[in-house]
């Protein structure tokens, strides 16, 4: 054989086998068709082997989570205003025969279908409740994905809205409206410290009023106490001093009585100590807090005398009083 026909036949011999070898890498696989029609034939990861010129890899991909960036889109919310909205998307391809016999650009349908469900979902809010709803909504077009991609054999993970943002002239009125509302809190909340400080400041003063007045009358009562025991303990002082005296003038009656008995020269200091004792008594009578006005008539006092001799005289009648 010629040399440079078996070099032919050799190398095209070599092309045939090589492309008999596939070798698929972790986490991708590949749908192999003979003679243009798929018979269910998949390579795995790792070294496949294939028919020479009746199979083909017609498609081969991922099977690994990846993420879709979905441009920012213009929507309409159900007061008519109208925002900018962009998303991402995590989805991965769990059958890869519907992947690419289903559909015939995976990653555009799933573009378009994602911005068609956040047109659908924004209509259905108010401005107000996108800013506030945005894990409702991540969960609604979650859902609604996973329904819509399940016949191209698409699982989606996970939906999340990154950017809401509304028009310039929106963006301005939302500023006014907040400014508006700040003024509002803060008149709001310097009348309700002016309101706790007035009410504040009149129960301190109640309080301080209550307090002066429990004080005065804790203070009048203690006097008023004070007094009485003044009143009573010098009652009873005047009392043990009239007591005293009146014991002493006794006893010294009963002393110059029997002097009277031996002695007819003792009547003279018992007229002393009879005048003297009249005059005190009246002394007293002035002092007392209750006394009245007494009128004395001096004229009766030697007959007073004379009628205390007569009763002196009648303990001892042979002794001579003058």
């Amino acid at each position: 054989m010629n040399p440079i026909v078996f070099l032919i036949v050799l190398a095209l011999g070599g092309g045939v086998a090589s492309s008999a070898v596939k070798i698929v890498n972790q986490s991708d696989e590949a749908l192999v068709e003979t003679l243009g029609r798929y018979n269910g034939k998949k390579l795995t990861p790792g070294l496949n082997f294939v028919t020479p010129v009746l199979d083909k890899v017609v498609y081969k991909q991922t099977v690994r989570e990846r993420v879709l960036d979905v441009p920012p889109q213009s929507c309409i919310t159900r007061d008519n205003v109208s925002i900018s909205v962009d998303a991402v998307v995590y989805w991965r391809i769990i059958d890869l025969e519907k992947a690419y016999y289903k559909v015939e650009n995976l990653q555009a349908a799933m573009v378009n279908l994602v911005l068609t469900q956040i047109r659908s979902e924004m209509g259905k809010l108010e401005l107000d409740e996108t800013f506030t709803a945005r894990s409702e909504i991540n969960e609604s077009l979650l859902r609604e994905l996973d329904i819509s991609t399940d016949p191209w054999g698409v699982k989606v993970t996970r939906v999340e809205l990154r950017d809401i943002m509304p028009s310039k002239a929106v963006q301005d009125s939302m500023e006014l409206q907040m400014a508006a509302e700040r003024r509002k809190r803060a008149a709001v909340l310097t009348s309700e410290g002016e309101r706790e400080s007035a009410v504040n400041s009149a129960k301190g003063k109640a309080e301080s009023e209550v307090l002066a007045a429990e004080s005065g009358k804790k203070a009048a009562i203690l006097d008023a106490e004070a007094q009485q025991k003044a009143i009573v303990l010098k009652a009873q002082a005047y009392r043990q001093e009239a007591v005293l005296k009146a014991q002493a003038t006794s006893e010294a009656m009963a002393i110059i009585a029997d002097k009277l008995r031996t002695d007819p020269q003792a009547t003279d200091a018992l007229q002393y100590l009879l005048a003297q004792s009249y005059i005190e008594m009246g002394q007293h009578i002035g002092e007392s807090g209750s006394s009245k006005v007494m009128f004395m008539d001096p004229r009766t006092i030697p007959a007073t005398l004379e009628g205390m001799k007569a009763i002196v005289g009648d303990g001892n009648t042979n002794a001579p009083l003058s």
